[in-house]
Parts: structure tokens; C-alpha cells; sequence
């Protein structure tokens, strides 16, 4: 495999990080041409210097400074903006981008390398929840290729290597169900964002956490699975699965179903992608199966977890909604990590944006813009 020059998207954040772990143990394989953050701009820095990259990017305007003048003398050019972002995602000297980024705001560079026929490893739900259409029609037209990063959807592009080009029946998405699988709607009621946060299997960061204790991130990936696979939503089934061994699976007609397992390890999906067609060691727990005392299955409870079933609802109308679903959840989660609304008004939130939503069938690219800016400014009235 020739070295691949590698664009991160998020370095800083839980597939950022990770991401520069498994490259840390292949610097023959890979070599980091620029990364970006949001504000963390102390561990930007580190990340620059330790892995000598061309280009740093800090979202930040007010942090720019600080970390221009400390990468300076290493001859590291530091950039801000969003218009820099997209630039250095379609450049020349890059092979692939990571997609890391946490939210809408990764839509547009992950688009601007698909533009320019790059790889994405793609970790950033919100870019095909929110524009699965226009995404992939970018892909496609651009000569662009969408490696997916989630766990989920990894495990399922790992699962069709071996169908021998045969159709999917059935896609079966594993879900640990969260802190509050066993508990009562009730109690549940109850939770703070602290409680939200203690998820028993993944370590992941804060807004993705909330999302899969509400299971709006099972959704999300349902959506996502539409997209990457082409699979209408009524062939996607999510089964919660509390082990988090198997991360998914693939059902053909004749009833045969191919499973992918592993220990939880986001490492294993990136280096997947990182390397794809090859795989790589990425110093990742193996599994034991003389220790498996068992795998457990039960179907998702959209009662006690509502956000999972206006997921459905909302890629079932299709068109924008999906986008005004993402952004209300966006304002929402936000709202319920800073203490500011309790656990179930993140759903009453979401179905207020997907209700209020003007629709558009066939969307434009500013149409999704406009509504993710509509729906969020109507969930922040509605806070």
C-alpha cells in the first residue's frame, strides 16, 4: 500500500484522537497533511508538532493567534474559517479526510472533498442525516468515495465483502441501548446530563453521548444506512444488544445473516477505513469468545426512548426533514447539557422541529441550509 495522506476533520475530539492513534502506530502507512479543531487549541498544537503536519485549522477566530504564534517556528501554516476548511479538504497533496467534526458544520468540507473525488472516512452523522441525498449524489457525480467510520455501518460495509454482490433483505443495527436500557420511563425522566454521560460500553464525546442514551443516535444511523446502502427504512431494524459485540448486521433473502464482532474499540472501525482494503493492528482488545458468557438481543422500546421512532418518522417523509429534526436536536441536546430543560424535552423538542418544518421534497443544498437554520432558531424560541 502506498502512503496515504490524511486530512482530519475533528483531530481533537474522540475519532480525531483515535484516528491519530492508529496512525501513530503506522507512520510507514500514513502521513497527516492538516488537521482541525473547534477551540481546543492546546491539544491542536500538540497534535501538530507530534505528527509535523503542513496545515493546523482552529474554528475559533479568537484562538487563532495562539496557535499561530506557537507553530510558527516549525513552519506550520495556521488557518481559520470555514472557506480554509473546505480548501484544504480538496487539496492535491490529500489522498483522504477523515469526517470527524461533531454537528452540521461538518456538511460543507466533508462536501468540498467528495467534490474534489476524495476519500472520506466518515464519522460525522449530522453530514447524511441532515443532506443523505445531496451527499452521495456529490460522491457519485465528483468520482468521491464514503468509507463509513461508525461502528454500525463499518461493520455492515465489512459484512457485504463477503455477499458476493447479492442484495441486502434486511439490515439489523446493534445498539448497547444505553445507561437507561433496564430503566423505567419514570426514573428516566429524572436523569441529568452527568447520568446521560455514563455510557457502559463506548467512550465517546459529550453530544454523541447524550444522543445514544436517547437513542437518537440509533436513528441517526438509520438514516445514514439509507444513504450509504440504499436501503429503504423499512429494511433497517435496530436491535438493541447490550454486549456490544456484534455491531451489526446483514440479512440476504435466503435467511443467511453475516455478523461482524469485535470488542467496543472505535479504533478498529477507523483503521478499517484508514486502510482499507488492507487491515491493519490498531492495538485494540481481541475477542475471547471462552469468555463470552453470552449475547443478548430485544427489540428497542420507542415508549421509553421516543427520539428513535421520529427518526423514522422523519426519513420516512423524507426530503428536509431530516435536516430540521437534526438541527432541533442540535439546540436540544445543547439546552440539556448545559441543565437547562430535563430529559424528555430533547424529544419534545425534535418532534417540534419535524412538525414545523416547511417540507421540500427534492431539497437544494441552500434549502438544507435554510432549514437547518430555520429549525434551529425554532427550537431556541421554543427553549
Amino acid at each position: 500500500m502506498e502512503k496515504r495522506r490524511i486530512t482530519i476533520l475533528g483531530s481533537t475530539g474522540s475519532i480525531g484522537t483515535q484516528t491519530l492513534d492508529v496512525i501513530r502506530r503506522h507512520r510507514d502507512m500514513f502521513e497527516v497533511e492538516t488537521i482541525a479543531a473547534g477551540s481546543n487549541a492546546g491539544l491542536l498544537i500538540e497534535q501538530a508538532l507530534e505528527f509535523d503536519v503542513n496545515n493546523a485549522v482552529i474554528a475559533d477566530e479568537a484562538k487563532y493567534k495562539t496557535v499561530a504564534d506557537a507553530l510558527q517556528a516549525r513552519g506550520i501554516k495556521v488557518f481559520t474559517g470555514e472557506d480554509s476548511l473546505c480548501s484544504l479538504a480538496a487539496a492535491d497533496n490529500v489522498d483522504m479526510v477523515v469526517g470527524a467534526m461533531v454537528g452540521f458544520s461538518g456538511l460543507r468540507p466533508v462536501l468540498a472533498a467528495l467534490d474534489a473525488g476524495k476519500v472520506v472516512a466518515l464519522a460525522n452523522k449530522e453530514t447524511l442525516v441532515a443532506a443523505g441525498a445531496i451527499v452521495t449524489a456529490h460522491a457519485l457525480r465528483h468520482g468521491g468515495r464514503i468509507l463509513p467510520v461508525d461502528s454500525e455501518h463499518s461493520a455492515i460495509f465489512q459484512c457485504l465483502q463477503g455477499a458476493n454482490g447479492n442484495p441486502i433483505e434486511k439490515i439489523h443495527l446493534t445498539a448497547s441501548g444505553g445507561p437507561f436500557r433496564s430503566w423505567e420511563r419514570e426514573r428516566i425522566a429524572k436523569v441529568t446530563a452527568a447520568d446521560a454521560l455514563k455510557h457502559p460500553n463506548w467512550n465517546m464525546g459529550a453530544k454523541v453521548t447524550i444522543d445514544s442514551s436517547t437513542m437518537m443516535n440509533k436513528g441517526f444511523e438509520v438514516i445514514e444506512a439509507r444513504w450509504l446502502f440504499d436501503v429503504q427504512p423499512e429494511r433497517i431494524n435496530v436491535v438493541v444488544h447490550p454486549e456490544s459485540i456484534i455491531h451489526s448486521m446483514v440479512e440476504f433473502a435466503d435467511g443467511a445473516v453475516i455478523a461482524q464482532l469485535g470488542c467496543p474499540d472505535m479504533r478498529q472501525p477507523i483503521g478499517f477505513a484508514l486502510s482499507y482494503p488492507e487491515r491493519v493492528s490498531v492495538g485494540n482488545r481481541k475477542l475471547d469468545f471462552a469468555e463470552l458468557a453470552s449475547l443478548s438481543f430485544s427489540s428497542a422500546d420507542t415508549e421509553r426512548f421516543p427520539c428513535l421512532a421520529l427518526a423514522y418518522e422523519a426519513i420516512r417523509r423524507g426530503g428536509n426533514i431530516p435536516c430540521a429534526m437534526n438541527a432541533a436536536n442540535e439546540v436540544a441536546v445543547a439546552a440539556f447539557l448545559q441543565g437547562r430543560i430535563g430529559y424528555y424535552d430533547i424529544a419534545r423538542i425534535v418532534e417540534d422541529g419535524i412538525s414545523g418544518a416547511d417540507f421540500a421534497a427534492s431539497p437544494s443544498l441552500d434549502d438544507i441550509f435554510a432549514t437547518n437554520e430555520a429549525a434551529a432558531a425554532r427550537a431556541r424560541k421554543l427553549l
